[in-house]
């Protein structure tokens, strides 16, 4: 697991920053290989962070309490809700997830660039709150494929693996409510492209007004 998947300290604030930071959304059936892409993207791109989520399931082999999520028991998570304390929050396959609002608008605001890793529905609801994100389907190219990277991953039941097998139909319909799809037929191609959609997107025109300007001026001091 990368090292640059690091723990949120909720008490810690980013230095402010006059620009807004990206928000990288990343989705994908389960098993599609998001986590994997990520993980290399992070190793390949510089200033970039990933935004821990919650969730009430139980971690996974080598998984890591606030590295790759805060584990929570359901009455924790509730409590969360009833607070307001996540930025959007599901139940995919009988667990809990969530993203906590502290984080993404305190590193965001400061200028940072986030990824978060989320299933489609917790993708519908970033999207429908007024961020500078960027969403990003990673698609398995074949249904296949995606049954045997379930099954060589060997963390679900049988009962849990035809839950995510037969959901995945469905989370494939969403694919053109995305900005960006990556077909995930080559873990190395694949990232590759995740990341030249990250570089991309910082360079967007509207993105760099401010160094534009900058730019200009001197130009025209000469």
């Amino acid at each position: 697991m990368s090292s640059k998947l690091p723990e949120f300290e909720p008490g810690s604030a980013p230095t402010p920053s006059t620009h807004q930071g990206i928000l990288f959304v990343v989705s994908s059936p389960s098993g599609g290989g998001k986590g994997t892409l990520i993980r290399r993207l992070l190793d390949v791109v510089p200033d970039l962070s990933y935004s821990v989520s919650y969730t009430t399931r139980g971690p996974r082999n080598g998984e890591v309490n606030g590295r790759e999520y805060f584990f929570v028991d359901r009455t924790t998570f509730q409590e969360m809700i009833d607070a307001g304390e996540f930025l959007e929050w599901a139940c995919v396959h009988g667990n809990h997830y969530g993203t906590a609002k502290r984080q993404i608008m305190q590193e965001t605001g400061a200028g940072l660039d986030l990824v978060l890793e989320v299933d489609v529905q917790g993708a519908a609801s970033v999207r429908g709150l007024k961020l500078d994100s960027v969403s990003i389907f990673i698609l398995p190219p074949s249904y296949e494929i995606l049954r045997q990277r379930l099954i060589a991953r060997g963390t679900d039941t049988p009962e849990e693996l035809e839950v995510r097998l037969r959901n995945a139909p469905q989370e494939l319909r969403q694919y053109s409510s995305f900005d960006y799809v990556i077909i995930n037929d080559d873990a190395e191609q694949a990232a590759q492209l995740l990341a030249s959609i990250v570089q991309a997107e910082r360079n967007r025109c509207k993105r760099q007004e401010s160094l534009i300007q900058e730019v200009i001026k001197e130009f025209k001091a000469s």
